[in-house]
């Protein structure tokens, strides 16, 4: 395991005094290994922690301090009610204080039982998902309708070389949001990466394009070409980065 970790890692091993947990470790050295791991073995841990356990403790008694003197001009307020103070009063005013009471605890309502849902039959479940088989036919259908009202109405104005590049775009959207709304959320990821072929397609008809002489037909393939490049490099950065989870360090 030290052979593997890289070149700047540190172990401090808290049981050198007794053999180490390390079976490089030298009691009382610091010692580092050829591939640059610096294994700390010292069996004096608490007398070197002066300093430190110093530094807290004061720490503590500073902010202490200030909370008992919150106007700042050395005078101590004795707040009774803030629980730190109160805990750490043993007489106050001539009477013991001593031990205090518990600490004030924000009341929280208590959260409500979830109502378990209804068992329903076989029957009344069968009628549930024809129900719901139904409803999203309709939609379906619904919106396959209007999408055909609308592709007839372009139709009877556009040119016909224009509807053949137009039908397709219009399929490809209606595939590719099929194919996107009905992946679970925990793939969404991965299929950035797959996705990268598609994007590779949409650039190279873009690039047909960019020779055209109509402003607008450029304009859309400069923008085409510009989100493309953007779903292939992310989609790269994630495969890279996916792959990365599995390989040794």
């Amino acid at each position: 395991m030290v052979a593997m970790m890289k070149p700047g890692s540190v172990i401090v091993d808290l049981a050198a005094e007794r053999g180490g947990n390390c079976k490089l470790t030298v009691p009382d050295e610091k010692i580092v290994t050829d591939n640059g791991v610096t294994i700390v073995g010292y069996t004096d841990f608490p007398s070197r922690m002066a300093a430190q356990a110093s530094t807290l403790y004061a720490t503590n008694i500073r902010h202490m301090m200030t909370d008992l003197t919150p106007a700042k001009d050395g005078q101590p307020v004795q707040n009774m009610e803030d629980d730190v103070i109160r805990g750490a009063t043993i007489t106050h005013e001539g009477a013991i204080t001593w031990p205090p009471p518990p600490p004030k605890v924000a009341a929280i309502a208590a959260a409500r039982p979830k109502e378990k849902p209804k068992e329903l039959s076989p029957a009344e479940k069968r009628a549930a998902e024809v129900a719901a088989f139904r409803a999203a036919t309709k939609s379906q259908v619904t919106m396959l309708v209007a999408g055909g009202a609308l592709m007839a109405l372009v139709g009877a104005f556009a040119p016909a070389s224009f509807m053949g590049h137009f039908i397709v775009f219009v399929l490809a959207c209606f595939v590719g949001f099929q194919v996107i709304w009905n992946v679970s959320h925990s793939l969404h990821t991965p299929l950035m990466a797959v996705t990268n072929a598609i994007s590779g397609i949409v650039i190279l008809g873009a690039l047909l394009q960019v020779g055209s002489g109509n402003w607008l037909v450029l304009l859309l393939a400069a923008v085409s070409i510009l989100i493309a490049s953007i779903n292939i490099v992310g989609g790269f950065l994630v495969t890279r980065r996916m792959l990365a989870m599995f390989q040794k360090s």
